[in-house]
């Protein structure tokens, strides 16, 4: 009897032990990655990139990791590290003597765990950034820093094996952040998407049989924000306002200018010496009849 209740109780207990390889979320994705990631470094070099094994109802997701030194990041960067290039000044909080970098690369799983609003396919997989405290090796279940670029330098995500765009749709960067929310933004010349913070990137375009407009949906929310059409149609409408403000200044100012020459012209008419006189519908001025009358000079009489 004490063999039959050993046997399941010790049953549970490896079953605990084991890595969590079902992930249900986007988040239990991110704390299982990083449990492989840590698990390919075990006697790094600093700045050189280890690929890490996924589990095998993960096969096809890429995952590496990169430990740095924090000073060394922020002084120097990270060229290239896989799609991702970090330029100098990056900073992350709270401040960690040593940090590790977490690629993922999601493949096929890219729209079960970051699926897009109605009307958007994805062209490229999604690629993630994480990072997370160097310091201890072996910690599990890590929560992320908060990395940060300046506007100025941004990281920039160099994609590759883009799929065609179809013939009237418009490519877009879709951004997703730790907190679950969504941001669309422009491409970039060679297929290239740009961000100050860390996350997760891809590609998409929207179909042309979409149903518009399309709102944006922030995971763990109700709210929808403002779709783009709707701010394209402000920015024009913001366009055209200050547009025929500037006609009507300038006609304003046109107008005082005709009427200080007019005032001018009066006022010269008025103050004349000569006469003016009006023939055939012109003004001229005249002088007058007067001269000047003939006396002698009694200095030659």
């Amino acid at each position: 009897m004490a063999m039959h209740l050993f046997l399941p109780i010790f049953s549970l207990s490896l079953l605990l032990s084991l890595p969590f390889e079902n992930a249900t979320s986007s988040k239990d994705l991110n704390t299982l990655l990083q449990d492989c990631a840590f698990k390919a470094l075990s006697s790094p070099k600093t700045g050189l990139p280890y690929d890490a094994k996924v589990p095998n109802n993960l096969t096809g997701v890429k995952v590496s990791a990169m430990r740095l030194i924090s000073g060394s990041l922020r002084t120097r960067g990270v060229q290239n590290y896989n799609e991702f290039h970090i330029p100098i000044g990056v900073i992350e909080k709270p401040y960690v003597k040593r940090l590790v970098l977490v690629y993922q690369n999601l493949g096929n799983f890219s729209e079960k765990y970051y699926p897009l609003p109605n009307g958007f396919s994805y062209l490229t997989p999604v690629l993630g950034l994480l990072s997370y405290s160097g310091v201890n090796l072996s910690a599990t279940k890590l929560p992320e820093l908060d990395l940060r670029a300046s506007v100025d330098k941004p990281i920039s995500i160099k994609f590759s094996n883009v799929k065609s765009v179809p013939h009237g749709s418009l490519s877009k960067c879709v951004y997703f952040d730790l907190n679950g929310s969504v941001h669309f933004d422009i491409v970039f010349h060679g297929n290239v998407c740009k961000t100050v913070k860390q996350g997760h990137f891809s590609i998409v375009v929207k179909s042309n049989n979409a149903s518009s407009p399309v709102p944006i949906v922030h995971a763990g929310t109700k709210k929808t924000t403002m779709n783009l059409k709707a701010w394209i149609i402000i920015g024009f409408s913001s366009v055209g306002g200050c547009i025929l403000l500037m006609l009507v200044c300038l006609l304003v100012v046109k107008v005082l200018r005709r009427m200080k020459l007019k005032q001018m012209e009066l006022e010269s008419e008025n103050n004349e010496a000569l006469v003016i006189k009006h023939y055939a519908g012109t003004k001229s001025p005249v002088a007058g009849a007067i001269r000047t009358l003939p006396t002698m000079d009694m200095q030659f009489v």
